[in-house]
């Protein structure tokens, strides 16, 4: 197999592997008329300079001069083609809930209590108030792992939660609950077991009460480093306290607990042509099973989404559903108008030179993670999930962004594809990576821990790689490692900030 067409309408495919010109191609009856690289398209008809470009049966716009049957079509010789109107969306109830899945309804994790999604993983949770206190909290967070961590063999590990917020901010900016409400969010992680402990400064703006209840502020969750006696009272104090928690987190166990209990999160960063052939889909068949027995699963990244809006404003279950979807995604095309950009600032060269001509056909790609279920609930960056099912999460599409927002939205787990390779991970979550053809995945064995190639050489289809992926996620929550997480990898925790910095 030379050439991937998705669907019938396409009147381009996709190049399996590198094609040399002169190649005929079996099956479609032509040669190549120049050099193909992998991954990118092949026009399988002649085109008159403004015929549409077909790809996943979507325009992805119109050629800018006359393209001739086996011609590589790059970005450059793609117009886009106007947004989809927000003001047309309707909700369409299009949404199909998966057909018979697998048996496997439990995972063991670590429950929270009535009413909370249960832990993944066994975690102290140290939280800043402020990025002034990242360097003492740093090495304090150190310290414990090597001197007081070994004493209790049940908890996981130390995250120090260090983001960039908290001063030099307008603290009641119109866009600042976005942040707060990360940084709130991101104390309450299900991953740290209730056990509340946040550092703060002092004369910061971002204050306990705008983080935590009147009732969770005092000296049991609470330290501010102006009161200490100098660095070292910093350090000891923090390690006091964290001793208190580690003691009680380590009595914890895991248990047998259904799938309403557990909540995953999906993005993809490194994209390419295959992403929407191979891995996303298959991310959406797992996420398909995982919804359909009982699971919150979360997609998010707006500019990879608002290309395809109509489609998922077709599976919203509601009225209600739909009109948050146009607020958070309108709020979104304002956000990047006033910064004198659009939805065309995406994709990144790397996802170009992986085939990707444009954002039409990155976001038809993205979607795929998505899978067919119904829309449950649209939530804004960092907010909470209501509801269990599929969730879309307005967050920004950077990868060291929408993880630590989906975060934030309680996610315990990520599922994590790319098509050009990225070591990306979170230190308070298992990251799984899938790659999106095996040549990746045999460059990096140590990174991935799902091949999805086999569907691109046609040795594997969707349902196997999805079915796979299932399982494997349900073992990774039940405290298996994943090879990111094994590795120790981890990015730095990148709040969502659009209120201005004073």
């Amino acid at each position: 197999m030379r050439l991937i067409r998705i669907s019938s309408e396409d009147n381009v495919a996709i190049a399996v592997t590198a094609i040399e010109k002169g190649s005929v191609i079996d099956g479609f009856g032509f040669s190549v008329l120049s050099d193909v690289p992998q991954g990118h398209k092949v026009a399988l008809e002649d085109m008159r300079k403004g015929d549409k470009v077909i790809r996943y049966g979507v325009e992805l716009g119109t050629v800018n001069r006359d393209v001739q049957k086996g011609e590589w079509i790059n970005e450059k010789m793609i117009d886009l083609p106007l947004s989809p109107a927000l003001s047309s969306l309707r909700p369409g109830n299009k949404g199909v809930v998966y057909p018979n899945p697998p048996e496997r309804k439990t995972f063991l994790g670590y429950d929270n209590g009535e009413g909370r999604y249960a832990g993944t993983r066994n975690l102290l949770g140290i939280a800043t108030t402020v990025q002034c206190t990242a360097g003492v909290l740093r090495i304090a967070a150190e310290k414990i792992r090597k001197e007081i961590l070994p004493k209790y063999p049940n908890v996981d590990g130390v995250s120090a939660l260090i983001h960039p917020y908290g001063c030099g901010v307008a603290i009641n900016a119109t866009d600042a609950y976005i942040p707060i409400r990360n940084v709130s969010n991101l104390i309450h992680h299900p991953n740290f077991g209730g056990e509340l402990m946040v550092v703060g400064l002092g004369c910061e703006k971002l204050t306990f009460d705008r983080v935590l209840t009147p009732d969770e502020i005092n000296d049991n969750n609470v330290l501010v480093l102006q009161k200490c006696h100098g660095f070292a009272d910093m350090v000891a104090s923090i390690c006091r306290m964290a001793e208190k928690k580690l003691q009680r987190l380590n009595e914890r166990k895991r248990t047998e607990l259904p799938l309403d209990k557990l909540i995953v999160g999906t993005q993809c960063g490194g994209s390419d042509a295959f992403s929407g052939i191979s891995a996303n889909p298959s991310i959406g068949r797992a996420f398909d099973m995982l919804a359909a027995n009982g699971a919150t699963v979360m997609f998010s990244e707006v500019t990879e989404v608002r290309d395809g809006v109509h489609f998922l404003a077709d599976r919203c279950s509601s009225e209600e559903v739909v009109e948050k979807l146009k607020k958070e995604i309108g709020w979104y095309d304002e956000y990047l108008a006033k910064g004198g950009a659009d939805r065309s600032a995406n994709p990144t060269p790397g996802n170009k030179a992986g085939g990707l001509s444009n954002i039409v056909e990155k976001a038809m790609g993205s979607i795929a993670k998505s899978g067919h279920s119904p829309i449950a609930e649209v939530i804004g960056p960092g907010e909470l999930p209501t509801k269990h099912g599929l969730i879309f999460a307005a967050t920004p599409a950077s990868d060291i962004v929408c993880g630590p927002t989906q975060l934030a939205s309680g996610i315990t787990l990520q599922v994590f594809s790319t098509g050009r390779g990225t070591p990306y991970s979170l230190a308070e979550i298992p990251v799984m990576k899938i790659s999106t053809h095996s040549e990746l995945f045999e460059m990096w064995p140590d990174l991935f821990d799902v091949d999805a190639g086999g569907i691109v050489t046609g040795t594997k289809s969707i349902d196997d790689v999805g079915r796979d992926l299932y399982n494997m996620i349900l073992d990774v929550a039940s405290g298996k490692k994943s090879k990111a997480e094994a590795l120790g990898l981890y990015n730095d925790l990148v709040i969502d900030n659009p209120a201005p910095i004073t």
